[in-house]
């Protein structure tokens, strides 16, 4: 049950929550989350995926903010470091903006260290809702029969990429959750909503599925909820590459997505960044 809404005053630190990530049982394409490469590369260990730590993130605010967020709230989150498996993570947040009609939450998840790994921002708007954009600008696109290896001329000659989807039956919904540690009543009702990391989970695949990328690190996402995917929904990811650059040696990929339930109904609109050619992997 979501806090009362007049209880979400500007200052309310919101519950702390800890959770702390399994390696998986199978191995992981991006080798990224490989603990031999990533010590390769640097790490102490391997990395738990962004998106595990973006859903730990969400947690205090579905528990504030409840179904309202997830059907039409905005989020914002980076990665700044790694949080690696086997390390118990702790996520925190509070009540950073308040208007009569919006209510804004900040939110950092930190390592074991107490560094802050990852920042985020939700908000909820009883105003105007978004406009959901056209469908017609985010065309379907099948996906390659083989992926080819990523590469900077590659992607800047894909004016549309093959467009993953998602059968999110009972079976798949209660591993994401399984995957997320999510124990939240309003995932396991009656024609429950889908976990909201589902969604980066997807754009992920909108890399993933279209090229052989490995390793590569999500960097941030940003977008808005349109309406909920629930359980029994095909979900599919529309995805074009808003801009491509370098940094520091590090390639890097902006999609525009907008993710779609049954065929035609908007669910989120999201841009997401990634490195998809890290510097040391070269």
């Amino acid at each position: 049950m979501a806090i009362e809404p007049d209880t979400l005053a500007v200052g309310l630190t919101l519950p702390q929550y800890r959770v702390r990530a399994k390696p998986p049982a199978e191995p992981h394409e991006n080798k990224i989350h490989d603990e031999e490469v990533a010590r390769q590369l640097g790490f102490k260990a391997a990395l738990v995926p962004g998106v595990n730590v973006y859903a730990w993130m969400t947690r205090p605010v579905v528990e504030a903010l409840g179904a309202e967020w997830l059907e039409r709230g905005s989020f914002s989150v980076r990665f700044a470091r790694p949080i690696y498996y086997g390390e118990e993570a702790t996520v925190t947040g509070g009540v950073s903006a308040r208007t009569d009609d919006s209510v804004t939450i900040e939110a950092s998840a930190l390592n074991s260290a107490g560094e802050v790994c990852a920042t985020a921002t939700f908000g909820l708007s009883s105003g105007v809702p978004v406009n959901a954009p056209d469908l017609s600008a985010y065309p379907r696109a099948p996906l390659p029969a083989e992926r080819p290896p990523v590469s900077r001329e590659l992607l800047a000659g894909l004016s549309v990429l093959g467009t993953p989807e998602l059968d999110l039956d009972k079976a798949t919904a209660l591993g994401f959750l399984v995957r997320f540690s999510e124990s939240l009543p309003i995932y396991s009702a009656a024609s429950a909503p889908a976990h909201p990391a589902i969604y980066l989970d997807q754009a992920n695949r909108a890399v993933d599925r279209n090229v052989r990328v490995s390793p590569w690190i999500h960097v941030e996402s940003h977008g808005e909820h349109l309406s909920v995917a629930r359980v029994g929904e095909r979900l599919a990811t529309r995805a074009k590459i808003a801009r491509l650059w370098e940094r520091k040696g590090h390639e890097f990929v902006e999609l525009d997505l907008l993710l779609v339930a049954s065929g035609s109904r908007p669910v989120a609109s999201i841009r997401h960044t990634a490195i998809y050619t890290l510097r040391q992997a070269a």
